[in-house]
């Protein structure tokens, strides 16, 4: 139990409540009412009598109590509700030792119960650009992991690969028919991404060409001819660009599945379905007829024999749930699979397997000027925006700092670009539109990446040549007087709520709220307050409070995937 938590089950023991209960205590809007508040509605209609008159008697009570004036240095009614004003003192000792105590860990609790839960998310396409679409995906993915393993849940990373599509047979299609892609200097997995979107511009014009990549398909499929062989070829140069990606962004899974390696049993799978009446043929193709449902119909089988989405699928949920014994599988894909992902969960249910399912969906990424489509190709790919973001990057890096080498300015502008992108993408909730505008996200004031990690190094550089934790001894808390110290210390003690909150909605956003709003106290309290200079006792109180301020930052920069930059 942390900090905060603990205070509201002591408050609420004094209130009469059984143990273990918080009683609904809330934060006033204004840090001059409180910093914990009550409403007595509840408790005036069992007393059954007016709740501003059981204020007041709550409030002479209270302030009777001795076992109280620990915690509290005052408590006032306020019409129905009763406010409580924290010790500076004892907040300030009592956090700072819990912060010092936790470290890295500060924030995280047990509420996941160790449940096993699988996250599945990067399911990108081999021969197709990676864009920022994608990108959306695999730092959302990431931080719902970090969450809830931050949760105390067992969260299992895993990415799923569609290899084996008509995309491929498209993109091998038109690799043969133009040479230059072969002798073209560019990574040659981000040149199938570029062979991917010419070929769907060819073929848009060109419907006679359609039997021509029918047939590519399925040779891949049989598993037999050239075309295969130079499927097994350019599917590793894209597995290749991703592994690459990956690094980049600081991505690590447990475990990557592959629909060439599903879609066997998928196919199996299928038969057994329409056995059972489940799926049925309808015009030379296999489908799903779930009109009863509200769910439309679902393709599952070509005319021409080859595979859908769904095949592979299928196949793939029982054996996520076979491979790692599930409480819960979490499948990340954008909101337009949502009908797809229905369908998909009510065919299992159908069959008779129930798995614990959940699609958490996102909305779309834009252009200032448009959606994206990796067909029409307007798009930003991830190397377009990594190098425009670099560019910036290293020009105000190297401003800062003239003095350092040009490798150390463009590692730092890296790990900045990469930090960038993805606070970028997740600090808008899951359920609204990105427009992605490379010069805002750039800007280091404001709501964004570079903010946070300069308010962050900043802060560093306070302590970086102070003793450490340990050595910081004794803690002065009633040192800690000024205003603003309270409000920090209060915005540490509500850390805990925001990763509970952010994990409890998956929704990165919120822990990201959080952080802006820390660096924004933070960078107040730093040009307001004098540290380094201030009496030895109040300076040792406060570089500790700095301290703190740091890791908490760290601490959340982390689980949003994002490295907390030393310097900058």
């Amino acid at each position: 139990m942390d900090f905060l938590e603990g205070l509201k089950v002591k408050l609420a023991v004094a209130l009469g409540c059984p143990p273990g209960v918080s009683m609904g205590l809330s934060f006033p809007p204004r840090p001059e009412l409180g910093d914990l508040s009550v409403a007595c509605f509840d408790l005036a209609k069992d007393k059954q009598r007016p709740a501003p008159e059981v204020a007041r008697e709550l409030e002479a009570s209270l302030k009777a109590d001795l076992n109280l004036k620990k915690y509290l240095a005052d408590v006032q009614a306020a019409g129905s509700y009763l406010n409580f004003f924290i010790s500076p003192e004892y907040l300030a000792a009592a956090l700072i030792k819990e912060v010092r105590r936790a470290g890295a860990k500060y924030g995280q609790n047990d509420s996941g119960q160790g449940k096993k839960v699988l996250v599945e998310y990067s399911n990108v396409n081999t021969h197709k650009e990676y864009h920022v679409g994608h990108l959306r995906n695999i730092t959302y993915g990431e931080a719902a992991t970090r969450l809830l393993a931050a949760n105390g849940y067992q969260a299992i990373p895993v990415s799923y690969v569609n290899d084996f599509g008509i995309h491929v047979a498209k993109t091998i299609w038109n690799w043969r028919r133009d040479k230059a892609y072969q002798t073209r200097p560019e990574n040659k997995g981000y040149l199938l991404g570029q062979c991917y979107v010419a070929a769907s511009k060819e073929l848009a014009g060109h419907p006679e060409y359609q039997s021509e990549v029918a047939a590519i398909m399925k040779s891949i499929e049989s598993r037999r001819g050239a075309a295969y062989a130079l499927w097994q070829e350019t599917r590793q140069w894209s597995i290749k660009y991703f592994q690459t990606i990956y690094q980049e962004l600081g991505a690590k899974f447990d475990y990557i599945f592959y629909e060439s390696e599903v879609v066997d049993d998928g196919l199996k799978l299928v038969q057994e379905l329409r056995q059972k009446g489940i799926l049925v043929k309808s015009e030379g193709a296999i489908i799903a007829n779930l009109e009863k449902y509200d769910l439309g119909v679902l393709p599952i089988i070509r005319t021409d024999g080859t595979a859908l989405y769904p095949v592979g699928d299928l196949s793939l949920a029982a054996e996520k749930f076979r491979k790692y014994a599930l409480d819960l599988s979490i499948y990340v894909i954008d909101v337009r699979q949502s009908l797809y992902f229905k369908q998909l969960f009510k065919i299992l249910e159908l069959s008779g397997y129930r798995p614990a399912v959940l699609h958490l969906s996102y909305d779309f990424v834009t252009l200032p000027g448009g959606m994206m489509s990796s067909r029409t190709g307007n798009v930003v790919t991830y190397e377009e925006l990594k190098g425009k973001l670099l560019e910036k990057l290293i020009a105000e890096t190297k401003e800062r700092h003239a003095d350092w080498t040009a490798k150390r300015v463009r590692q730092a502008a890296l790990d900045l670009t990469a930090a960038t992108i993805k606070f970028e993408l997740l600090k808008v909730g899951h359920e609204k539109i990105i427009t992605f505008n490379i010069d805002e996200a750039a800007r280091f004031d404001g709501f964004t990446a570079c903010y946070l990690e300069y308010s962050y190094a900043r802060l560093k550089s306070v302590v970086r040549r102070e003793r450490p934790w340990s050595l910081i001894t004794p803690l002065k808390s009633a040192a800690l007087q000024e205003a603003k110290e309270k409000q920090l210390l209060m915005k540490i003690a509500r850390y805990p709520e925001a990763v509970k909150s952010a994990a409890h909605h998956y929704d990165p956003s919120v822990l990201a709220k959080y952080l802006f709003e820390l660096s924004q106290l933070s960078n107040d309290y730093y040009h307001s307050v004098n540290i380094l200079k201030a009496p030895a006792a109040v300076k040792r109180a406060r570089l500790v409070l700095v301290k703190a301020v740091a890791q908490t930052l760290k601490n959340g920069l982390n689980l949003l995937g994002i490295k907390a930059l030393e310097e900058m």
